[in-house]
């Protein structure tokens, strides 16, 4: 079984992954495959925990690749802080490509970043809502409520290995802004 961790980024996704190292009968990776084309983009190993905020971008192929035969995660954080988490980044990555030329055409460059960030957690967030309404494997995971969650995601996809050391992972910032 594959498991794929959809998120708009600044969100844990980085912590998520390091605890998933922990898992002994799963790979993990993050955004392992966000170069490749085609089915290449899609062509993750069994047993394969997947974290890509990308993804959000790419479900209809997600869909088509795995359809309800993968275990799917929500990973949230606050809108309010993903989107602060952005504002420290607005020149680039991804959220550069949703104001830049990408996604929102023509936005004037004086629109206020916040909005735009907050515009782009919507966004993201409801792509993954919808995708996720058909799914009968799947979880909402708060990276607030890691404590419980985490162990609720560790026991319904069977991991074995050392829960305690990938609890502990969440109480370091990794990939902080």
């Amino acid at each position: 079984m594959n498991v794929f961790v959809l998120c708009t980024g600044r969100c844990g996704s980085t912590t998520f992954a390091r605890a998933c190292s922990h898992i002994e009968n799963f790979g993990v990776a993050h955004e392992s495959r966000c170069a490749q084309l085609g089915d290449s983009r899609f062509a993750y190993p069994e047993n394969h925990i997947e974290v890509d905020n990308r993804l959000s971008w790419l479900l209809g192929r997600l869909d088509r690749a795995y359809g309800d035969d993968a275990f799917y995660v929500h990973l949230r954080r606050p809108d309010q802080q993903v989107a602060a988490s952005f504002l420290n980044r607005y020149r680039g990555g991804i959220i550069r490509a949703y104001r830049g030329e990408g996604i929102l055409m023509f936005l004037p460059e004086e629109t206020d970043p916040m909005a735009v960030a907050l515009d782009y957690c919507d966004t993201v967030n409801e792509n993954i809502r919808l995708f996720l309404r058909d799914k009968t494997r799947k979880m909402d995971f708060g990276l607030a409520s890691y404590q419980d969650d985490f162990p609720r995601f560790w026991q319904a996809i069977g991991a074995r290995g050392n829960l305690r050391a990938a609890l502990h992972e969440f109480r370091t910032r990794h990939n902080a802004s």
